[in-house]
């Protein structure tokens, strides 16, 4: 079945909302975001999330060491690398923390996925140039890859069973596609599972 990751939560009531849904993951952004959490309120927010949801902490480009501390304080459980890390920084990091890696990569040709194939990072989350942009690109480029990926960019309820049936990823990630008003809705929260399940 393909996994669901609900990035970019901020509020209690958000936590409420995967509680009752159970997505495979949530997102945690700790980048420069409208969606941005502070180390305090991840860890705040975590205490209420229902065991078996996995964490990831989404960074841009952040120090290794500020990584460290938040999977060592129990903040994530998760690493997702949404900048311009290398090879070598996500090496340097998988010898430090014993938690997963999902690297974001941009998709804007064909090959593009498959240039990471043989990264160390566990996964990787194809998206739109820029990220969090909110569209979609152009699916048929991902081509094949052994990779297990993330299915991100633009992922709606207009689009998510299109997107599922014609890319078949490990798992989508989804944040302003079940947002009204630039906030979490428990409703399309429910309902972009739901078609991503029946998909």
């Amino acid at each position: 079945m393909i996994k669901v990751k609900i990035c970019g939560l901020t509020r209690p009531c958000d936590i409420e909302a995967v509680n009752i849904e159970k997505p495979d993951y949530i997102g945690f952004v700790f980048a420069g975001s409208r969606r941005k959490v502070s180390p305090q309120q991840a860890i705040s927010l975590r205490k209420g999330l229902c065991p078996g949801i996995t964490v990831v902490g989404v960074f841009v480009d952040e120090a290794v060491e500020i990584i460290v501390s938040l999977t060592q304080n129990g903040a994530v459980d998760m690493i997702q690398l949404h900048g311009s890390e290398n090879e070598k920084y996500i090496e340097e990091l998988k010898s430090l923390v014993n938690k997963p890696i999902i690297k974001a990569v941009t998709v804007q040709r064909e090959g593009d996925a498959q240039k990471w194939a043989s990264t160390a990072a566990d996964y990787i989350l194809l998206d739109n140039k820029g990220g969090g942009t909110g569209r979609a690109f152009d699916w048929s480029l991902i081509g094949e890859t052994d990779k297990p990926y993330f299915l991100a960019g633009g992922l709606d309820m207009e689009n998510i069973v299109k997107a599922v049936t014609i890319t078949r990823p490990f798992a989508v990630d989804v944040s302003s596609g079940v947002e009204t008003d630039g906030l979490k809705d428990p409703v399309k929260i429910k309902e972009f599972i739901t078609r991503v399940r029946n998909a």
